[in-house]
């Protein structure tokens, strides 16, 4: 966190990261809703948001000649990992079901906390753990009968998988930089590299990046406006308050929020243990939140600059 910032009340931060959970929550269906490639509705969601947020950046833009050189490589490299994450998780909802997806997400926070202790030696408390372990349940609850067993479940899994622990580094990675860069010059700039990156990955596969018609441009702003302004830059501008691990937690509302979206927007089925799971998940998130405290261990500052 950002040592010279006034904390948020409680009330602020809690509303904060319950409006970004609501506003991920609609990523998947919109996604569901598009016929584009991934790597496609990825690129121009990215794009459009850098357009969205651009007016607002010029206005705060920081010096840049100030910023460091391992910085810039720093956020070329989160930006990097954001589009593997986009990448992976995206494609995975072509596989599998709305509920299998977002579940996996749900690791996100042991990634998270586990690259804290080894980068920043963080370290919270039992009763937060508690927290993030029944939480984590509760997201294992809502995909339980839902996971298949067929080749392509399991292929939609395990892109899932592997987008989660692109999230994660991605998350680390801001945490570090997000005490001396502007969040928003920040965002902008992953998400610019994020863009870019799928440019060249569709330009070099060979995936027209036109031609698509005006309802999948639609969805393309929506996922711009919504998951992304309203998800991934609020939580890009929270961690200036809070550690990767609380805003990793938040996001394990995602599979409650998701799921409940996908029946009643895409038909997809919600048992009595999911919606049981729903509540575990959001009791687990809350004490989290009240009980997280972090703590560092001490460390040579120079394994961080390296």
């Amino acid at each position: 966190m950002n040592s010279n910032k006034a904390p948020l009340p409680k009330w602020a931060l809690t509303a904060l990261l319950l409006a970004g959970i609501i506003a991920i929550s609609f990523s998947s269906i919109f996604i569901r809703w598009s016929s584009a490639p991934a790597s496609i509705m990825a690129m121009y969601r990215l794009f459009l948001t850098g357009l969205l947020m651009l007016p607002f950046v010029l206005r705060q833009r920081p010096d840049v000649r100030s910023i460091t050189l391992p910085d810039w490589g720093r956020m070329v490299l989160s930006g990097i990992f954001l589009a593997l994450h986009f990448l992976f998780w995206m494609e995975s909802l072509r596989f599998t079901s709305v509920a299998s997806s977002t579940i996996l997400l749900a690791l996100e926070p042991l990634f998270v906390l586990a690259g804290a202790y080894w980068m920043f030696r963080e370290r919270t408390t039992p009763r937060a753990v508690a927290g993030m372990s029944a939480a984590i349940l509760g997201a294992a609850l809502i995909g339980w009968g839902d996971m298949g067993i067929t080749v392509q479940a399991l292929q939609g899994d395990l892109l899932s998988f592997l987008g989660t622990a692109a999230v994660a580094v991605h998350m680390l990675i801001g945490q570090h930089v997000a005490k001396r860069i502007p969040s928003l010059f920040y965002s902008l700039t992953v998400f610019t590299v994020a863009a870019v990156s799928f440019l060249l990955y569709n330009l070099a596969v060979g995936i027209s990046i036109t031609g698509y018609p005006m309802r999948e441009w639609g969805i393309f702003l929506l996922l711009a406006i919504v998951p992304t302004v309203f998800g991934h830059v609020l939580f890009n501008w929270l961690l200036q308050y809070v550690n990767a691990a609380t805003v990793s937690m938040s996001v394990l509302g995602e599979p409650v929020g998701a799921t409940l979206l996908a029946f009643l927007l895409l038909g997809e089925k919600l048992n009595p243990l999911q919606a049981l799971a729903g509540l575990v998940i959001i009791w687990g998130v809350w004490y989290f939140l009240r009980h997280n405290r972090v703590h560092y261990e001490a460390r040579d500052s120079s394994a961080l600059e390296a």
